[in-house]
Protein backbone atom coordinates (compact mmCIF):
# COMPACT_ATOMS: atom_id res chain seq x y z
CA UNK A 1 0.00 0.00 0.00
CA UNK A 2 1.26 3.26 -0.93
CA UNK A 3 0.21 6.59 -0.32
CA UNK A 4 1.27 10.44 -1.08
CA UNK A 5 -0.57 13.22 0.81
CA UNK A 6 2.29 15.63 1.34
CA UNK A 7 1.62 19.15 -0.31
CA UNK A 8 2.91 22.47 -0.86
CA UNK A 9 1.46 25.66 -3.07
CA UNK A 10 3.17 28.05 -5.05
CA UNK A 11 3.16 31.11 -3.41
CA UNK A 12 1.98 30.40 0.29
CA UNK A 13 4.42 31.14 2.72
CA UNK A 14 6.35 28.01 4.52
CA UNK A 15 5.90 28.87 8.01
CA UNK A 16 9.18 28.78 10.12
CA UNK A 17 8.48 27.27 12.99
CA UNK A 18 10.15 24.17 15.16
CA UNK A 19 10.17 21.22 13.97
CA UNK A 20 7.27 18.55 13.48
CA UNK A 21 7.00 16.31 15.70
CA UNK A 22 6.95 12.70 14.52
CA UNK A 23 4.26 10.63 15.90
CA UNK A 24 2.12 7.25 14.94
CA UNK A 25 -1.67 8.38 16.36
CA UNK A 26 -4.24 5.91 17.90
CA UNK A 27 -7.42 7.26 16.76
CA UNK A 28 -9.23 4.03 18.17
CA UNK A 29 -12.36 5.42 19.09
CA UNK A 30 -11.30 9.01 18.87
CA UNK A 31 -14.08 11.52 17.43
CA UNK A 32 -13.49 12.90 14.08
CA UNK A 33 -14.54 15.49 12.23
CA UNK A 34 -14.40 15.89 8.01
CA UNK A 35 -15.89 18.88 6.49
CA UNK A 36 -16.51 18.08 3.16
CA UNK A 37 -17.81 14.93 1.38
CA UNK A 38 -16.42 15.12 -1.93
CA UNK A 39 -13.08 13.95 -4.19
CA UNK A 40 -10.69 15.76 -1.77
CA UNK A 41 -12.39 14.29 1.62
CA UNK A 42 -13.34 11.01 0.45
CA UNK A 43 -9.41 9.27 0.81
CA UNK A 44 -9.14 11.41 4.13
CA UNK A 45 -12.67 9.79 5.09
CA UNK A 46 -11.04 6.70 4.54
CA UNK A 47 -8.09 6.81 6.24
CA UNK A 48 -9.73 7.48 9.46
CA UNK A 49 -12.12 4.98 9.60
CA UNK A 50 -9.08 2.65 8.78
CA UNK A 51 -7.63 3.84 11.89
CA UNK A 52 -10.48 3.30 13.91
CA UNK A 53 -11.67 7.24 14.22
CA UNK A 54 -15.39 8.02 15.01
CA UNK A 55 -15.90 9.51 12.01
CA UNK A 56 -18.62 12.68 11.22
CA UNK A 57 -18.57 14.34 8.13
CA UNK A 58 -20.57 17.56 7.38
CA UNK A 59 -21.10 18.62 4.45
CA UNK A 60 -24.40 20.06 2.34
CA UNK A 61 -23.27 17.27 -0.65
CA UNK A 62 -22.22 14.04 -0.16
CA UNK A 63 -20.14 11.98 -2.60
CA UNK A 64 -22.37 8.37 -3.64
CA UNK A 65 -19.83 6.31 -1.85
CA UNK A 66 -20.30 8.80 1.63
CA UNK A 67 -23.75 8.40 1.95
CA UNK A 68 -23.75 4.64 1.80
CA UNK A 69 -20.90 4.31 4.47
CA UNK A 70 -23.43 7.08 6.34
CA UNK A 71 -26.43 4.33 5.51
CA UNK A 72 -24.19 1.14 6.56
CA UNK A 73 -23.68 3.28 9.78
CA UNK A 74 -19.84 3.71 9.64
CA UNK A 75 -20.27 7.19 9.88
CA UNK A 76 -21.80 10.00 10.82
CA UNK A 77 -23.30 12.42 7.78
CA UNK A 78 -24.64 15.77 8.69
CA UNK A 79 -25.73 17.22 5.03
CA UNK A 80 -25.44 21.09 6.27
CA UNK A 81 -23.05 23.96 6.01
CA UNK A 82 -20.19 23.73 8.38
CA UNK A 83 -21.26 25.10 12.50
CA UNK A 84 -18.01 26.42 14.92
CA UNK A 85 -20.24 23.53 17.60
CA UNK A 86 -19.75 20.63 15.02
CA UNK A 87 -15.74 20.92 16.71
CA UNK A 88 -17.24 20.46 20.60
CA UNK A 89 -15.57 17.43 21.56
CA UNK A 90 -13.68 16.47 18.66
CA UNK A 91 -10.25 15.37 18.95
CA UNK A 92 -9.24 16.62 15.47
CA UNK A 93 -10.75 17.85 12.23
CA UNK A 94 -9.39 17.21 8.50
CA UNK A 95 -11.27 20.38 6.47
CA UNK A 96 -11.21 19.23 2.95
CA UNK A 97 -13.49 21.01 0.83
CA UNK A 98 -12.69 23.18 -2.50
CA UNK A 99 -13.57 26.76 -0.87
CA UNK A 100 -10.90 28.15 0.56
CA UNK A 101 -12.13 30.40 2.78
CA UNK A 102 -14.40 27.76 4.16
CA UNK A 103 -11.46 25.56 5.19
CA UNK A 104 -10.10 28.91 6.50
CA UNK A 105 -13.05 29.18 8.92
CA UNK A 106 -13.12 25.81 9.68
CA UNK A 107 -9.20 25.70 11.14
CA UNK A 108 -9.81 29.45 13.01
CA UNK A 109 -12.34 27.64 14.76
CA UNK A 110 -10.47 24.55 15.73
CA UNK A 111 -7.34 26.90 17.21
CA UNK A 112 -9.70 28.86 19.50
CA UNK A 113 -10.84 24.89 20.76
CA UNK A 114 -7.57 23.68 20.77
CA UNK A 115 -8.53 20.97 18.36
CA UNK A 116 -5.85 19.50 15.86
CA UNK A 117 -6.54 20.78 12.15
CA UNK A 118 -5.22 19.21 8.97
CA UNK A 119 -6.51 22.12 6.30
CA UNK A 120 -6.53 20.56 2.60
CA UNK A 121 -4.04 22.31 0.43
CA UNK A 122 -3.66 25.38 3.25
CA UNK A 123 0.20 24.34 5.02
CA UNK A 124 -0.23 27.89 7.22
CA UNK A 125 -3.66 26.11 8.70
CA UNK A 126 -2.31 22.69 9.27
CA UNK A 127 -1.23 21.86 12.95
CA UNK A 128 -0.24 18.04 11.29
CA UNK A 129 0.10 16.99 7.28
CA UNK A 130 -0.55 13.81 6.01
CA UNK A 131 3.20 11.95 5.36
CA UNK A 132 3.84 9.78 2.17
CA UNK A 133 3.24 6.44 3.89
CA UNK A 134 4.79 3.03 2.39
CA UNK A 135 3.01 -0.01 3.62
CA UNK A 136 3.21 -3.13 4.53
CA UNK A 137 0.54 -4.72 6.97
CA UNK A 138 1.39 -3.45 10.22
CA UNK A 139 5.09 -1.87 9.37
CA UNK A 140 4.42 2.20 8.08
CA UNK A 141 7.14 3.72 6.95
CA UNK A 142 6.36 7.69 6.68
CA UNK A 143 8.47 10.50 5.38
CA UNK A 144 7.42 14.14 5.10
CA UNK A 145 9.28 16.93 4.00
CA UNK A 146 6.98 19.57 5.93
CA UNK A 147 6.05 20.16 2.58
CA UNK A 148 9.02 21.80 0.90
CA UNK A 149 9.14 19.14 -1.47
CA UNK A 150 6.52 16.85 -1.85
CA UNK A 151 8.44 15.00 -5.12
CA UNK A 152 11.30 14.37 -2.78
CA UNK A 153 8.60 13.21 -0.53
CA UNK A 154 7.19 10.80 -3.48
CA UNK A 155 10.60 9.76 -4.76
CA UNK A 156 11.78 8.54 -1.06
CA UNK A 157 8.80 6.95 -0.82
CA UNK A 158 9.36 5.21 -4.30
CA UNK A 159 12.32 3.79 -3.45
CA UNK A 160 11.65 2.51 0.45
CA UNK A 161 8.60 0.73 -1.51
CA UNK A 162 10.94 -0.97 -3.69
CA UNK A 163 13.48 -1.49 -1.10
CA UNK A 164 10.79 -3.69 0.76
CA UNK A 165 10.00 -7.19 -0.23
CA UNK A 166 5.73 -7.54 -0.37
CA UNK A 167 5.94 -10.06 1.83
CA UNK A 168 7.85 -7.78 5.20
CA UNK A 169 3.78 -7.40 6.75
CA UNK A 170 3.45 -10.84 7.13
CA UNK A 171 7.04 -11.38 8.64
CA UNK A 172 6.92 -8.91 10.87
CA UNK A 173 3.55 -10.52 12.27
CA UNK A 174 6.03 -13.76 12.68
CA UNK A 175 8.22 -11.34 14.06
CA UNK A 176 6.10 -9.75 16.76
CA UNK A 177 4.51 -13.60 17.54
CA UNK A 178 8.62 -14.93 17.79
CA UNK A 179 9.52 -12.03 20.40
CA UNK A 180 7.21 -12.90 22.59
CA UNK A 181 8.10 -16.14 23.09
CA UNK A 182 11.38 -15.09 23.35
CA UNK A 183 10.39 -12.94 26.36
CA UNK A 184 9.11 -15.90 27.90
CA UNK A 185 11.65 -18.10 27.34
CA UNK A 186 14.73 -15.79 27.49
CA UNK A 187 15.60 -13.54 31.20
CA UNK A 188 16.41 -9.91 30.79
CA UNK A 189 19.79 -9.68 29.64
CA UNK A 190 22.83 -9.29 26.74
CA UNK A 191 21.63 -13.03 25.22
CA UNK A 192 18.18 -11.80 24.94
CA UNK A 193 19.02 -8.48 23.12
CA UNK A 194 21.61 -9.96 21.46
CA UNK A 195 18.81 -12.88 19.98
CA UNK A 196 16.36 -9.85 19.63
CA UNK A 197 18.72 -8.32 16.72
CA UNK A 198 19.40 -11.55 15.27
CA UNK A 199 15.67 -12.02 14.89
CA UNK A 200 15.29 -9.55 12.86
CA UNK A 201 18.00 -9.97 10.72
CA UNK A 202 16.26 -11.55 7.76
CA UNK A 203 18.97 -12.81 5.57
CA UNK A 204 20.34 -14.71 8.86
CA UNK A 205 16.95 -15.57 10.21
CA UNK A 206 14.07 -16.66 7.39
CA UNK A 207 11.08 -17.74 8.82
CA UNK A 208 11.28 -20.83 7.00
CA UNK A 209 15.05 -21.45 8.75
CA UNK A 210 15.53 -19.78 11.46
CA UNK A 211 18.24 -20.81 14.38
CA UNK A 212 16.77 -18.75 16.94
CA UNK A 213 13.70 -20.61 16.71
CA UNK A 214 15.00 -23.60 17.14
CA UNK A 215 16.37 -22.83 20.22
CA UNK A 216 13.61 -21.15 21.70
CA UNK A 217 11.60 -24.28 20.65
CA UNK A 218 14.62 -26.19 22.80
CA UNK A 219 14.35 -23.50 25.94
CA UNK A 220 10.44 -23.40 25.69
CA UNK A 221 10.32 -27.32 25.98
CA UNK A 222 12.97 -27.57 29.07
CA UNK A 223 11.04 -24.44 31.09
CA UNK A 224 7.42 -27.07 30.54
CA UNK A 225 8.99 -29.92 31.48
CA UNK A 226 11.30 -28.59 33.89
CA UNK A 227 15.14 -29.75 32.58
CA UNK A 228 17.98 -28.25 32.17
Amino acid sequence: MLEIEEFAIDGLPQMNSAPMFPIFLKLQGRPCLVVGAGTIAAPKIDSLLRAGGMVTVVAPRARPEIEAKAQAGELVLHPREFVSSDLDGVFLVVTATDLQQVNHRVAEAARQRNVLCNSVDDPPDCDFFYPSVVQRGDLQIAISTAGKSPALAQRLREEVDAMLPEDTGAWLDQLGATRSRMLEALPSGEERKHALHLLAQRESCDPTDCPVQQTLDRLLQDKRTGTK
